[in-house]
């Protein structure tokens, strides 16, 4: 029997309930490790765990003053593993906050919604497929 490693998910998010909701749609739907984060400094300091996919949300402003917001803790991310496939999450449906997550090196962005968790699972798969592809390509370039 072949053992599958989980996929290990981040969850970071200032908003409690949105937080929980989002933590007991993966759990409940997918076989994801799902590891919760309140602030973007609990966050890093938990990326020796090499989470798979991180799923940021762009405030991070409601707990405590001072700390880090997402695109803050996006570049301290992507300092520590630029290969960390990041996906912004926001209530603000404004395509200038989409772009600059983009320009930060973020993977995607998803905007706070019924619909988050289906696009958000969506995104993942995609992420790690990509993933895998990258990996296989350099590979390949090794080889060569």
């Amino acid at each position: 029997m072949e053992y599958l490693a989980k996929i290990n998910i981040f969850l970071v998010d200032d908003d409690a309930l949105f937080l929980r909701t989002l933590e007991l749609e993966f759990v409940e739907r997918t076989e994801f490790s799902i590891k919760t984060f309140a602030t973007g400094e609990l966050c890093i300091q938990n990326l020796e765990l090499r989470p798979d996919v991180i799923i940021l949300d762009y405030q991070l402003d409601g707990i405590e003053e001072g700390a880090m917001n997402g695109m803050q803790t996006l570049d301290k991310i992507k300092l520590f593993d630029e290969s960390i496939p990041v996906i912004m999450l926001s209530s603000q449906d404004k395509i200038e906050v989409a772009v600059d997550c983009m320009h930060h090196k973020a993977f995607d962005y998803v905007v706070k919604s019924e619909t988050a968790f289906m696009r958000l699972n969506k995104i993942i798969s995609n992420a790690l497929h990509y993933k895998k592809i990258e990996k296989e390509l350099s590979w390949y370039m090794d080889k060569m």
